[in-house]
């Protein structure tokens, strides 16, 4: 089992660039297999790489149409715009209105290195933008106003739980 520990907001590896992965490898598909099952035991629908300390652009999704593993991934169109409510497994307790488009068209390598395109709509479009955005360092609550940003930033200096993977 893996020992993934999911980064709560305000840790700051959360504000992290990831790095660009030159060569998809063992290591590599074995950090997105570990990324998976911390995904899966904390009922997540996707789970970026920076979320559980790697600096690499990896990305997982799953929105209960198979799990999708995503190395570099780039978005390259978007289409229309529409709001939607987001939840994040470092941010938990939180939603937030957050206005993305509607259709997206993004580029990656599989876990195998090979180039790959996903055209996606509707949740998997915003799994992926989602997820892509944490490889940028950025999270849900920078789509919010500063007096809600200010509260949030509040409460979770109260919580002290940490999510943690591995043997019990």
């Amino acid at each position: 089992m893996p020992n993934l520990r999911i980064r709560i907001f305000p840790d700051p590896d959360l504000r992290l660039k990831a790095e660009r992965v030159k060569n998809v490898g063992a290591t590599e598909q074995k950090e997105l297999a570990d990324m998976a099952s911390a995904m899966y035991l904390n009922s997540g629908v996707g789970l970026a790489a920076t979320q559980v300390g790697i600096p690499k652009q990896l990305v997982v999704i799953d929105i209960g149409e198979g799990l999708m593993k995503l190395v570099n991934p780039v978005l390259k169109k978007e289409v229309g715009t529409e709001m939607g409510e987001e939840g994040c497994l470092s941010v938990p307790g939180e939603c937030v209105g957050i206005k993305r488009a509607k259709k997206v068209g993004v580029d990656f390598l599989d876990e195998s290195g090979l180039q790959s395109h996903v055209k996606a709509e509707g949740l998997l479009a915003r799994a992926l933008q989602h997820e892509i955005d944490h490889l940028n360092g950025k999270l849900i609550i920078d789509y919010l106003g500063p007096v809600r940003k200010l509260l949030i930033r509040a409460r979770s200096g109260r919580k002290k739980k940490k999510v943690t993977h591995g043997a019990v």
